[in-house]
């Protein structure tokens, strides 16, 4: 098993990527292995919050297993791109929030799976990069289109046209991470981020998330008005009714999800 799934009291959900010999470099079993527990954590209502990270101190991920790349043709490529682009989309989709403690490289297929995250946040140690290009092919798990709407466009061509790797103070300032923590209290400081998330209503975060997720693609007014319909129908929710009487009432709120 290289994909470790830990559940504490508060809802959160911690996954690591656990094969720090290989500086948590994804290969075929362990991204499947990836892809199918964020199956089921996305389809799992007792789950408010997922923290994912890489074991160890040295990486997050470092990538994906080059030597098997190597031995690719096109359609193998295609089926090997539309697994990590399955995982990716799995942590930007699912309706619940996902983020990324950066503990160390997150380059190529690691740097777009951070990328997939709803935030990502960063050990001082970290380094960032889609160095694809240094191997004649380009990120194919959402690298292009997601580090463009994170960082915005000329931070995508710069980072994927050079192939260059970034420091975390560099991946701060272009807006690709949140903040940076010192390496031993990044997952302390991100559970904590979670379990804040893991009290509101996963009714109203689900339907933020969706929103959000609308708000670079698609006509304007389109999303504006789904914007409002998502608005309109929490007011059906008891979680609605819990959060506005907790603040009228000065008590913390208790929601339910329903």
């Amino acid at each position: 098993m290289t994909v470790v799934v830990e559940r504490n009291d508060d809802a959160v959900v911690l996954v690591t990527i656990d094969r720090p010999e290989a500086l948590n470099a994804l290969d075929v079993a362990t991204l499947t292995e990836l892809r199918d527990r964020l199956r089921e954590l996305a389809e799992d209502d007792s789950v408010r919050a997922v923290v994912l990270t890489g074991a160890g101190d040295r990486a997050f991920v470092a990538g994906a297993d080059i030597k098997y790349m190597a031995g690719l043709g096109p359609a193998e490529a295609k089926e090997w791109g539309a697994l990590g682009h399955e995982a990716a989309s799995l942590l930007e989709e699912m309706p619940k929030p996902t983020l990324a403690a950066v503990n160390g490289f997150a380059l190529g297929g690691g740097c777009e799976l951070a990328l997939g995250c709803d935030a990502r946040y960063a050990s001082r140690r970290a380094k960032f990069g889609q160095p694809e290009v240094n191997l004649a092919v380009i990120p194919g798990w959402g690298g292009t289109q997601r580090l463009a709407r994170v960082c915005g466009l000329g931070v995508a061509k710069d980072l994927v046209l050079t192939g260059r790797v970034i420091d975390a103070e560099e991946a701060l300032r272009v807006g690709l991470v949140t903040a940076l923590y010192d390496p031993e209290e990044l997952l302390d400081r991100v559970t904590e981020v979670a379990r804040e998330l893991a009290k509101k209503s996963p009714l109203a975060l689900a339907a933020a998330k969706a929103a959000l997720n609308e708000a670079l693609q698609g006509d304007h007014g389109e999303n504006l008005r789904g914007e409002a319909r998502r608005f309109a129908e929490l007011f059906a929710s008891e979680d609605q009714k819990e959060g506005m009487a907790a603040f009228i009432e000065k008590r913390d709120a208790n929601f339910t999800g329903r």
